[in-house]
């Protein structure tokens, strides 16, 4: 068993011995190949790592640009968001001060129909003295017959009849006055009189107006853009037809109505671009954000 494993031994050895005798240039040709191959491979590696190295770096790069910009963009988002928070604050402010100063301007306005109203009545009461002084007879009871004059229709000391007018500018004057005092239920009594004893006088449609105001400070809006439409449909020359189109324009603001406030706005803008109540228009429409457009702002 021994013997014949060593002759397998040997013979396995003698075997390859002859092959490798029977292909040495075989051998050396495929040496050379494989040579010349794995240098070719070692060339692809390099290259490949070269450009390796060069992807992570320009990838470092870019990585860090986007870096920066990710920055620079959230720093500008913060800033665009301050920016917002300051203008809204603004905005806020310039609001209340914007209806701060209306209620001002208004009640100098009031104060102003009030003091004209008081001129008026001092005139006529001048007029009626300077009409004495020149016909001294004609304030004598009794006249140059002695007899008294029948009293007119509007003479001083008669008894009104039921259904006569009240004085136009005593009643005016009480109403502005009671209006300025927020007595409100007596100065709308005073107003309506005007407009129901006297509607074609200018004093009238300022009546008209107030009235829409004691409605208006009442928070009472639908009435008040009644009132302020009568102001600009039945006397729209009155001196009170801005500040009547700008706060019908507040009031349906008031009620959340955006689309026909802003464009009540802008026609007060439109027809009286001169007015202090159109530059309170541009104002609270600025405050709000709107764009004023080129033909509302002439």
């Amino acid at each position: 068993m021994k013997n014949a494993r060593n002759l397998r031994r040997l013979f396995s050895l003698a075997l390859v011995a002859a092959l490798l005798n029977f292909a040495p240039l075989r051998a050396h040709a495929a040496s050379k190949e494989i040579i010349e191959l794995q240098t070719q491979v070692q060339q692809l590696l390099d290259m490949m790592q070269r450009l390796q190295s060069t992807m992570d770096s320009r990838f470092g790069v870019i990585q860090h640009l986007v870096e920066q910009t990710a920055d620079s963009t959230n720093r500008m988002a913060a800033a665009v968001d301050t920016l917002q928070q300051k203008v809204a604050a603004q905005n806020e402010a310039l609001s209340g001060k914007l209806d701060t100063t209306a209620g001002q301007v208004q009640s100098l306005a009031d104060s102003v129909d009030e003091l004209k109203s008081r001129v008026s009545k001092l005139q006529d009461t001048l007029n009626a003295l300077q009409s004495q002084m020149q016909n001294p007879s004609s304030g004598q009871p009794g006249g140059p017959g002695g007899s008294p004059p029948a009293p007119g229709p509007g003479a001083a000391g008669a008894a009104p009849a039921g259904n006569q007018a009240p004085p136009l500018q005593e009643t005016f004057q009480a109403g502005v006055r009671d209006f300025n005092g927020a007595r409100y239920s007596v100065a709308q009594g005073e107003f309506q009189d005007v407009v129901q004893y006297y509607p074609n006088d200018d004093l009238a449609g300022q009546a008209q107006f107030y009235l829409g105001e004691i409605a208006y400070r009442q928070q009472d809006y639908g009435n008040a853009i009644k009132a302020y439409n009568v102001v600009l449909e039945n006397y729209g020359s009155s001196s009170k037809a801005p500040a009547a189109q700008l706060h019908k324009g507040l009031a349906l603001l008031a009620q959340n109505k955006r689309g026909p406030g802003i464009e009540e706005l802008r026609s007060l803008i439109r027809k009286h671009p001169q007015t202090p109540e159109a530059a309170q228009a541009r104002a609270k429409l600025n405050g709000m954000g709107v764009k004023i457009t080129a033909t509302a702002a002439h």
